[in-house]
C-alpha cells in the first residue's frame, strides 16, 4: 500500500487492520474508498457479499419495515429515522438491488411528493397525529438516499433536483439553505427565520455532490463557505439547535446528524473551497481546524476509533460500544481525513487545547476526555 500523507495524522496506518477486520462493511469500506478498487475487483465483491450475508446488515434490513408505517414517525435525528438506516446501509456497501425490502422503501419514497417537488415524510409536526409532510430535512435526505440507491435518472428525483436547487436562498449567513415552512401546515423547525439551517445546508451540498459536476448547480462552493463559517465564528454565533463544543467534535455513531463528521465528510467534498488559487485562507485554517479536533476527539494512539458516543440499538456492532476499537468507525473517519491529505502539515500544526470554545462556553475548548497523542 502504497504512503499517503494523512496517515501522519495517526499513529499508525490503520488500513491492513482494516483490511484483515472481520466487519466486511469496515472492509468494503477500506477497499472502495482508502485504496480505490473497482466494484468487480475480487476482494471488493468478496467483501460486498460479506455484507450482505452479514447478520447485522440483515438486522438493519429488517428495521426498515415499510415507508410511511410508525417507524418512520421519528425525529430527523433518529437512529428509527428509515433515511437515516438507508444511508447507514449504504455505507457498510448496500447497493440497488442487493435486496428487496431496500428497494421497496426507496421506491415507495418515489410515490410521495408534493406538487412543488420536494419528498414527503410521514411523522408528527407539533405533536400531532403523524402525517406526510415536506421539510427541506426530509426531502434533502431523501433525495440524497434515492440518487445512492439509483433512482437519480427518475423524473421524480428531477423534479426534487430542481426544488432543491430553487430553494436556495440569500440567509443572513450568506447564500445557503434555510429551514423553509412546511406548505399545508406553516410548521418550520426552530431559529431565526432568516437563517441558514446547517443541517438542511450540508445534506443540500452532500446529496448534490453526487451528481455529475456538469449537472450540479453554479454556486456550490458559496453554500460550502457558509457550513464552514459556522466553525470560524462559533464563539459569537451559534446557530440554534448547533453546538460546536465538545458533543460536536465527538462523532456519535452511527452518524446520522449534525457534528465533526457530517461537516468534514460534506465539505470534503467541494476541495475548492479549501484547495487552489481561489481558496480563501479562512476556510482553509477552519478545515485544518476541524480536522485536528476529528483526529484529537475521536482517534486513539494507534490510529483507530474507539467509540466515545453511540446510539442506543446499535450494540451488537462494533461501531455501538465504547469499549473497544471500531473497524467501520475507523474506515468511516480515515476517508474524510483521506480527501484532506493535502492540508497534513496546517493540522498537524494546529493545537486544539488552544482553541476557543463556542458561544457560552468558558472561553476555551474541553480537551478531548482521552489523549489521543495528537493534541498539538
Amino acid at each position: 500500500m502504497q504512503h499517503e500523507p494523512w496517515l501522519a495524522l495517526l499513529g499508525s496506518d490503520p488500513r491492513p487492520w482494516l483490511l484483515e477486520s472481520p466487519e466486511p462493511a469496515a472492509r468494503w469500506a477500506a477497499l472502495t474508498q482508502l485504496l480505490d478498487l473497482p466494484a468487480e475487483h475480487p476482494e471488493v465483491r468478496a467483501a460486498h457479499r460479506g455484507v450482505l450475508d452479514d447478520p447485522g446488515t440483515r438486522d438493519l434490513m429488517g428495521r426498515l419495515g415499510r415507508w410511511g408505517d410508525d417507524t418512520g414517525a421519528s425525529g430527523h435525528n433518529s437512529p428509527r429515522y428509515q433515511p437515516n438506516l438507508l444511508h447507514l446501509l449504504a455505507d457498510m456497501g448496500v447497493q440497488a438491488g442487493d435486496h428487496a425490502d431496500v428497494d421497496t422503501v426507496i421506491d415507495d419514497m418515489l410515490d410521495h411528493q408534493d406538487e412543488v417537488g420536494r419528498f414527503l415524510a410521514f411523522g408528527r409536526l407539533r405533536g400531532g397525529e403523524p402525517t406526510w409532510s415536506a421539510l427541506l430535512c426530509d426531502t434533502h435526505i431523501i433525495t440524497e438516499a434515492l440518487i445512492r440507491f439509483g433512482r437519480a435518472g427518475h423524473p421524480a428525483v428531477a423534479r426534487a433536483l430542481a426544488r432543491v436547487e430553487a430553494d436556495l436562498a440569500e440567509t443572513t449567513q450568506g447564500r445557503a439553505w434555510p429551514c423553509v415552512p412546511e406548505a399545508s401546515s406553516g410548521f418550520r423547525g426552530p431559529g431565526r427565520r432568516h437563517d441558514f439551517c446547517p443541517m438542511v445546508t450540508l445534506e443540500g451540498l452532500r446529496l448534490l455532490s453526487r451528481l455529475p459536476s456538469a449537472s450540479q448547480p453554479h454556486g456550490l462552493e458559496a453554500a460550502a463557505r457558509v457550513a464552514a463559517r459556522a466553525w470560524r465564528v462559533r464563539g459569537e454565533e451559534q446557530p440554534y439547535m448547533f453546538g460546536h463544543g465538545y458533543r460536536f467534535k465527538t462523532v456519535k455513531w452511527p452518524t446520522f446528524w449534525y457534528d465533526l463528521h457530517w461537516v468534514l465528510d460534506t465539505l470534503g467534498r467541494y476541495p475548492r473551497l479549501w484547495s487552489g488559487a481561489g481558496a480563501d485562507p479562512a476556510d482553509r485554517g477552519a478545515m485544518a481546524e476541524m480536522l485536528a479536533c476529528l483526529v484529537a476527539y475521536n482517534f486513539d494512539a494507534s490510529g483507530r476509533v474507539v467509540p466515545r458516543s453511540c446510539y442506543r440499538g446499535f450494540e451488537t456492532f462494533s461501531f455501538g460500544q465504547k469499549k473497544a476499537p471500531s473497524a467501520f468507525a475507523t474506515a468511516r473517519l480515515a476517508v474524510v481525513l483521506r480527501r484532506f491529505g493535502e492540508l497534513t502539515p496546517e493540522i498537524v500544526a494546529v493545537n486544539v487545547l488552544a482553541l476557543g470554545s463556542s458561544k457560552g462556553g468558558g472561553g476555551t475548548a474541553l480537551p478531548p476526555r482521552r489523549s489521543s497523542g495528537r493534541a498539538g
